[in-house]
């Protein structure tokens, strides 16, 4: 309760407007669709992903985020869909969102790819601000705050050859401002643009062991700059383990596991650098990935 009271106190008693962050992931390697609709459609395979993050755990009201994604080439080659369904709850806050990616494909050398894509879709979000006992009572903790349709359009551009990637993306163009519609305020939490930077790679260290670097830098306006850097190290690409940082806020370790031609399972374990460090016991993540096409 004291860590809800405390976000609520920072999203509605300062004079400034808040910023409504989206979440991040520790495997975003994997899970790019839902930042990147350039994405969409650049393996050969069609590829349901479904990611779980339980952020901070011990510490009540912390971050929780779930994504559920599916993306596909069509049989042209030069097409590509997805499809992602999100959800990510912090103290009383939780927004839902459904969107669709659509991206088209073009060859800009013998190596590379270059896939254009756009993201369009809505966010639904509820803010229970009447489950909160606040020491000081204020008129807009008295109801909860719906937001039942907000509208997005997002573009992003991913280059990619067989071993290496580079994209660009901003999936939300549109900043939404959340508040109370009965009650004046100058309160007023806002969606805000993300911008997004991902490039990585992957080579060969020996003949059964491979290398796949990553990094991400994530920018938006009233928030500090966001710098991940990924190394997992494989064995047959059967079997992966590694490591992330993220500049000045956390640390942690990956594994996963091909277990199929089809299936892949991910874990990952990250610590905090910051004094929440002195409450919480880290941060896990579960991804589970199967191949499966529709349009081929």
């Amino acid at each position: 309760m004291v860590l809800c009271l405390a976000l609520m106190a920072m999203l509605f008693c300062t004079e400034k407007i808040s910023a409504q962050q989206d979440p991040l992931y520790v495997q975003y390697i994997d899970n790019l669709l839902v930042i990147n609709p350039g994405f969409a459609g650049s393996k050969a395979d069609g590829k349901m992903l479904l990611v779980s993050r339980n952020q901070w755990v011990s510490v009540e009201g912390a971050p929780k985020a779930y994504s559920l994604s599916y993306s596909t080439p069509m049989k042209n080659k030069n097409i590509g869909l997805g499809f992602s369904m999100m959800n990510d709850k912090i103290g009383p806050q939780q927004q839902t969102g459904v969107y669709f990616d659509y991206s088209y494909f073009l060859k800009v050398s013998e190596k590379y790819r270059m896939g254009l894509g756009l993201k369009g879709g809505v966010s639904f979000y509820r803010s229970a601000l009447s489950e909160l006992d606040p020491i000081n009572p204020d008129p807009i903790f008295s109801k909860d705050i719906y937001k039942n349709f907000l509208p997005n359009l997002g573009v992003g551009m991913y280059m990619f050859s067989e071993n290496t990637y580079f994209g660009i993306s901003i999936p939300k163009l549109i900043e939404n401002k959340i508040t109370r519609d009965d009650y004046e305020t100058g309160y007023v939490q806002k969606e805000k643009i993300h911008f997004y930077y991902v490039m990585g790679g992957q080579f060969k260290l020996a003949e059964d062991f491979d290398m796949k670097t990553s990094s991400m830098m994530r920018l938006a306006k009233g928030a500090p700059l966001s710098v991940d850097i990924t190394a997992l190290a494989g064995f047959k690409e059967l079997v992966w383990v590694g490591a992330m940082v993220r500049f000045t806020a956390a640390y942690g370790f990956i594994a996963q596991f091909q277990v199929t031609n089809r299936m892949v399972i991910g874990y990952s374990y990250e610590l905090p650098v910051q004094q929440i460090s002195n409450f919480s016991n880290g941060t896990h993540e579960i991804m589970f990935g199967y191949n499966f096409n529709i349009f081929k």
